[in-house]
């Protein structure tokens, strides 16, 4: 799987999409293995809730610890298929998709996807029935229980990561955005995609009549598919990982406010004022005045797109946010 074969036509018919189930497989991987102190946090926070549930159900169990194999040395990272499968359209929401999983994956072929992972006997309790059933409830806990209340934030900010690459594909084309989408990811030319550096066959996907790529609150990344016709590229959100800096790194902030700082340091590609009010929790009032300033004071440029007006920083600003370092998150308005 280190490179895909594709044809023009079928990034013609790709598209970026947002995927509850896959933002919620995200979580499970932030709970397991979280990476960073927004996915730290995150777990901190849900662990234990995570935890107790999973000790109630032996199957959930299994399916949450056993379904995810780290990279170790030499040998690749993979991820159960059943876990945050390619979506049949784009768009869907979050019950099509379970009974999309449910009616696709059987009990013997999740079975056989667990031995994929981790081969070796498998533990008792997934000899039996019912492992569907289970696997469908335990995505719909983790959405229930993290995500689903929090679910009109994380979808505005996952849209929002959506228009600028879209917005970027139109300026820079593919070669410009794989590289964007995590970073084993480049176009190779030729028709080909490389996924990720395995030294793995390359896997011809000119039949595909889907490709989609979504965007997850993690900093995880993978691929998954269902032959010869569906495949999928999930890849990390930009905008919400942000780390907290310390002091010595605010030196923008400082300078402009936080507020101003935060909306500047994002400008490194177009995006508009929802996206930007999406990303930095800011309300549109105010993102407007921070880009009125910006733009006054040549540190924007700005051109309408269809129904959006994109703004992006200048030479000066670039230089500026490169010599300052990063500004901290947001937070109040400035």
């Amino acid at each position: 799987m280190g490179t895909w074969l594709l044809t023009a036509d079928v990034l013609a018919r790709s598209r970026f999409t947002v995927s509850p189930l896959h933002e919620t497989v995200a979580a499970m991987f932030s709970l397991n293995e979280p990476s960073g102190p927004w996915e730290q946090a995150f777990s901190a926070r849900h662990f234990a809730a995570y935890e107790e549930m999973l000790a109630k159900h032996p199957v959930r169990q299994v399916l949450a610890t056993r379904s995810m194999r780290p990279r170790r040395g030499d040998q690749p990272g993979w991820v159960a298929d059943y876990l945050g499968p390619a979506p049949t359209a784009a768009g869907l929401d979050l019950e099509t998709q379970l009974g999309d999983l449910a009616r696709e994956w059987d009990d013997d072929r999740i079975r056989a996807a667990l031995l994929e992972v981790r081969p070796g006997p498998l533990p008792t309790v997934m000899q039996g029935g019912g492992l569907t059933e289970e696997l469908v409830a335990l995505m719909r806990w983790v959405w229930s229980a993290l995500i689903e209340a929090d679910w009109p934030r994380r979808r505005r900010v996952l849209e929002a990561d959506i228009v600028s690459r879209t917005s970027r594909l139109a300026t820079h084309g593919w070669a410009g955005v794989i590289p964007t989408l995590g970073a084993k990811r480049e176009w190779l030319g030729g028709g080909r995609f490389q996924i990720n550096r395995y030294d793995l066959p390359e896997r011809d996907i000119t039949a595909a009549q889907l490709l989609v790529f979504i965007p997850v609150h993690g900093a995880g990344s993978w691929a998954s598919w269902e032959e010869p016709d569906r495949y999928a590229v999930v890849y990390p959100v930009t905008g919400t990982l942000a780390q907290t800096s310390g002091p010595s790194r605010d030196v923008l902030g400082r300078l402009m406010g936080r507020g101003r700082a935060a909306v500047l340091s994002l400008l490194d590609v177009p995006r508009s004022p929802s996206q930007l009010a999406a990303l930095t929790g800011l309300p549109i009032g105010a993102v407007g005045n921070h880009l009125k300033i910006l733009l006054g004071a040549g540190l924007v440029l700005r051109r309408r797109s269809g129904r959006e007006v994109l703004y992006w920083r200048t030479d000066l600003a670039d230089g500026l946010v490169a010599a300052a370092g990063s500004p901290e998150p947001a937070g109040r308005p400035q």
